[in-house]
């Protein structure tokens, strides 16, 4: 909202000295948003004067049309003499008066002026635009032309208002009634503690049987209809110069007398108002909703379809409007030419429901003025005012009649009150303000207060936004100074730490971010597409999701079953910006639906919720467990001077896996295995004891591609909800021995298809607690040493006992026990 200092000054008697600057911090102080103050013709300096064209000759020769003038500028020259200056524009003609800048002035924008040649003439100044002067759009696209009874010589500065200062206010959804100058005078007598100058306050006369007939058939989206006649307009009248500038200065474009007029009312009072032609409405004027699949076109030329909840103005031929929105085109007022024009209007002033016009403006992509107000709150009081400024401005300014008629529907209904104790707001701000200082605040606002420890406040009818005690409240401590508010911390009773799940989920990101691995948090939103591109098959769980009503967006209605597929969008989109090199991770939930389906209650907010209330809430709840998932593509080792490097393999998922679980205390099995987005052959399957808790691998070519991933891109997926619950995250100090470790290594020859995670539980339960450390460290394959089908595994075996030196005897009894267990369980022989 745009607010004219020179206009606010009106309604209240600002002290001469006070700046914008200053009405600034007062509004800042008092709760309005006011963004900038933009100083007009801050840089203007004269003369700028009124001119008369005398003369207009047309020079040739040139690729546009230029024309010679003379212009009187009267005794603001000096001489009296005409001024002689070269102008290309060509919307005036002799006699009309211009604004003329004089040689020696400066224009917005630090443009000076003075006498020039030109086109083979000498130009001592400028015939103005209204963009050259800063002032906005005026509609001409052109020169400035006044009045014919403008004084010739006289300041155009000054004439023109050129100099002010200008609000810029963001209003908040819940302050409609700040849309208005009225709305906003209103906060800054408040801040300034001066009487309010109310427009509003107009003499209005009571409704009687003559008016204009108007039925409203929907009370409940129109429950005020204010309709006023004004007969005998003059239709060559134009508009003022201060009407017009003061419309500029708020942002609009002057268009008529008519609609100036009523977008002058609305922004001065907040209420907006529509005029009718009234030789082309037909018979009653009505307001209902749209008939399914009605159309109607608008001011702005566009037909419209109309939705059956749409609330539209109709006379005997249908819909007129929009209520609240837009006019429609069939009543429009004709613009003012020789001898044609509206000369008798209706003035409609209604008061619409904010949804529905909320709603049909958002429809029809068609936000203006009047909605941007109805649908944030209009003074339904103001209706009857607003009309009758309408009307005074108009018999004014255009000579016309107002007829005696006035036609007034009005739904019945009662002022909103509120009971609130005395000191509500001092509990809300921890301030005591008392008794009296939350009165006067609240009388202030516009409220009528009566009561002593409970205070019956009615709301004033320009302020819907106060609905409870709070609101309240909120108006006297903003009106007392935010700022006076005393800062002070919370101090919340000490309590007992995390939770074990909130440690286990930090040292999980410590890991992997120790092991070099990037976190990279994404939303949990899924598309039901990307099942298939996991390769998951038909009956797979993960394919049942929880839905959203209302999803951000349509492609992703789902929330996640996993973390694959935000942690392979994160890798895709980073490998497509040039980093290759790439290892990311995530923890985080996912939503698994349960089986039986269940609404949630609505919990109660005047108490604190019951165990069992919230236990049912729960239990309507998805469950929701904890994953970590990572991926990784490119080198896990960079080359250099210290090798060749090596790229990220599945091994490294598998490593990942590992580290998790052992931050939870558990140690994971792992075997060969084979699920959805894992390649078959390099899949590793995670188990705690006999629980599946995730998988690890390098993934399928064919998901590679359908994500659009690097190649040999390698992930892994944990439950950690289930390795938590099976963990113990009690800290174990390690044991530090004195003694010697004994080293024994042994290879054994085994089946292909037996995996080396079998082998090695095998040694480690044979070899018993004398087994310190099993390490893999070598694989070796060859048919014609090993045999068809055969591989031999390497593994280095670290014997140690707490007590004493191991003999040999020791470490070679506990290594061919180990030995004799791998050959039972796996048929693990050694090799020769």
């Amino acid at each position: 909202m745009r607010v004219p200092l020179s206009w606010l000054r009106e309604y209240v008697d600002l002290p001469a000295t006070e700046t914008g600057r200053d009405v600034q911090a007062k509004l800042v102080s008092a709760g309005l948003e006011v963004e900038t103050v933009e100083h007009l013709g801050a840089d203007l300096k004269g003369p700028l004067v009124v001119g008369q064209v005398l003369t207009i000759e047309e020079l040739e020769g040139f690729k546009k049309p230029i024309r010679f003038c003379t212009v009187d500028v009267g005794q603001a020259n000096g001489t009296g003499e005409p001024q002689e200056i070269v102008c290309g524009a060509r919307n005036f003609a002799v006699g009309d008066k211009v604004v003329v800048v004089l040689p020696g002035a400066t224009l917005p924008g630090g443009f000076s002026i003075s006498a020039r040649k030109t086109y083979g003439k000498t130009s001592h100044g400028m015939i103005c635009s209204s963009d050259e002067l800063g002032m906005g759009d005026d509609g001409t696209k052109g020169i400035i032309v006044l009045p014919p009874e403008t004084e010739v010589g006289k300041d155009a500065i000054e004439l023109l208002e050129l100099v002010d200062e200008v609000l810029d206010i963001a209003v908040t959804a819940n302050r409609g009634d700040c849309l208005s100058i009225r709305g906003v005078a209103r906060e800054a007598a408040i801040a300034y503690g001066l009487p309010l100058s109310d427009p509003a306050l107009l003499d209005v006369p009571g409704p009687n049987a003559y008016g204009y007939p108007v039925e409203v058939s929907d009370p409940l989206g129109c429950d005020r209809f204010t309709a006023r006649t004004v007969t005998g307009l003059s239709p060559e009248a134009r508009s003022p110069i201060w009407l017009r500038r003061r419309l500029q200065k708020v942002g609009m474009r002057p268009i008529s007398l008519a609609v100036d007029v009523t977008n002058y009312v609305m922004m001065e009072l907040g209420q907006p108002l529509h005029a009718y032609d009234r030789s082309l409405v037909q018979g009653t004027i009505g307001v209902r909703r749209a008939t399914e699949g009605e159309q109607i076109e608008t001011l702005d030329g566009v037909t419209r379809k109309l939705h059956a909840e749409d609330l539209v103005i109709t006379d005997e031929r249908g819909p007129i409007g929009l209520a609240g929105v837009m006019g429609g085109a069939n009543t429009e007022i004709a613009d003012h030419a020789e001898g044609e024009g509206t000369t008798d209007v209706v003035i409609e002033a209604a008061h619409f429901d904010a949804v529905a016009i909320a709603r049909t403006a958002r429809r029809h992509k068609l936000s203006s003025e009047a909605s941007r107000r109805f649908e944030r709150g209009v003074d339904p009081a103001a209706a009857a005012a607003a009309a009758q400024r309408t009307v005074d401005l108009l018999v004014l300014l255009a000579g016309g009649t107002a007829e005696a008629g006035v036609t007034e529907v009005v739904a019945p209904s009662a002022p909103h009150t509120i009971s609130v104790p005395a000191d509500h707001p001092d509990k809300v701000a921890g301030v005591s303000y008392g008794r009296e200082t939350v009165v006067r605040r609240l009388q202030e606002v516009g409220c009528d207060v009566y009561g002593q420890d409970e205070l019956i406040v009615t709301v004033p009818s320009w302020r819907p936004d106060l609905q409870e005690i709070n609101d309240l409240a909120e108006e006297v401590i903003r009106l007392e100074g935010y700022e006076n508010l005393p800062s002070t911390l919370p101090k919340p009773p000490a309590g007992r730490g995390l939770t074990q799940r909130q440690r286990l989920h930090r040292r999980v990101g410590r890991v992997l971010a120790g092991a070099g691995y990037v976190e990279a948090p994404n939303y949990p939103f899924v598309g039901e597409q990307v099942f298939d591109q996991l390769l998951l098959d038909a009956d797979d769980p993960k394919r049942r999701v929880v839905k959203l009503t209302n999803p951000l967006n349509d492609e992703e209605p789902a929330l996640r079953t996993s973390l694959l597929p935000g942690l392979f969008g994160a890798l895709r989109r980073n490998d497509g910006r040039g980093s290759h090199d790439l290892a990311l991770f995530e923890t985080g939930l996912v939503f698994l639906p349960r089986e039986e389906q269940r609404v949630a209650a609505v919990l109660p907010v005047d108490r604190r919720p019951t165990d069992d209330e919230i236990a049912d809430l729960d239990a309507a709840l998805p469950e929701q467990p904890r994953h970590v998932a990572a991926v990784l593509a490119g080198a896990r080792e960079q080359a250099g001077w210290w090798g060749k490097g090596r790229p990220a393999d599945w091994a490294d998922a598998v490593e990942a896996a590992r580290a998790v679980a052992r931050e939870a205390g558990v140690e994971l099995v792992v075997r060969g295995g084979q699920y959805g987005p894992w390649h078959p052959g390099r899949c590793a399957e995670l188990l705690v004891g006999d629980t599946v808790v995730g998988h690890a691998g390098e993934l399928h070519p064919r998901v590679v591609k359908a994500f659009g991933l690097p190649a040999r891109t390698s992930a892994m997926e944990l439950d950690l909800d289930v390795l938590e619950a099976a963990g113990d995250d009690t800290p174990q100090a390690p044991s530090i021995s004195t003694f010697p470790v004994a080293t024994q290594d042994v290879a054994l020859v085994v089946d292909k298809f037996v995996p080396h995670a079998e082998v090695e539980a095998a040694l480690r339960a044979g070899a018993g607690e004398l087994l310190e450390g099993i390490r893999l460290f070598d694989v070796y394959e060859n048919e014609e040493q090993l045999g068809d089908g055969k591989k031999s595994l390497a593994y280095a075996l670290r014997f140690r006992a707490g007590d004493r030196t191991l003999t040999v005897d020791e470490a070679s009894a506990a290594r061919d026990a180990a030995v004799a267990l791998a050959g039972e369980r796996t048929g693990a022989v050694l090799r020769a």
